[in-house]
Formats: structure tokens, sequence, C-alpha cells
């Protein structure tokens, strides 16, 4: 059963109540009978793991042909050298 928050605007004191969601708002305050409007609250409600958009979509990722000119920018590390037992076969 959901949980929702008012606040009286006679009184100033919030309060909860458990209500179904098909049940009707409140309409007085349970301290002073004063009317009430409902509260928005923050949602404990967090989505995780890989699929969501704050895991996947949120970033901007760079497209496919920008990381191949980043790739083929970057120095080899299979430089082209003689192997040791190449250099030394000059006598």
């Amino acid at each position: 059963m959901p949980i929702y928050e008012y606040k009286c605007k006679k009184c100033g004191k919030e309060f909860e109540m458990f209500q179904g969601i098909a049940d009707p708002a409140a309409k007085s305050c349970k301290f002073c009978k004063g009317s009430v409007h409902k509260l928005m609250s923050l949602s404990s409600f967090h989505l995780k793991g890989s699929g969501w958009y704050a895991t996947d979509y949120s970033g901007k990722k760079a497209p496919a042909t920008e990381k191949k000119k980043e790739e083929s920018k970057s120095p080899e590390t299979t430089e082209k050298s003689q192997p040791p037992s190449a250099a030394k076969t000059e006598e």
C-alpha cells in the first residue's frame, strides 16, 4: 500500500497516510482539521544494471569512425626493427 504525504495549509504540519491507489485523497488535517494538499516526495526507485539509460546512454560515446582515427594516431608498439640475432650477422 503506498504512503502519501500531505501538508496542512492551516497549521503547516506534514503527515503521511497509507492509502490505496484508488482511495480518495485526504481533505483535512489529522491534527487541526484544516485543509491539506498532497506533497510530491522523492522516490527511492533507481534503475541499475545494463540496458538502462543511466548506465548505457547517459554519456556521449564517440562514433565508430572517430574511434578508428584515434587508434590510427596512437604509436604502434610493434615497430619495424631487426631482431637481435639479425643485427649481429654483420661480421
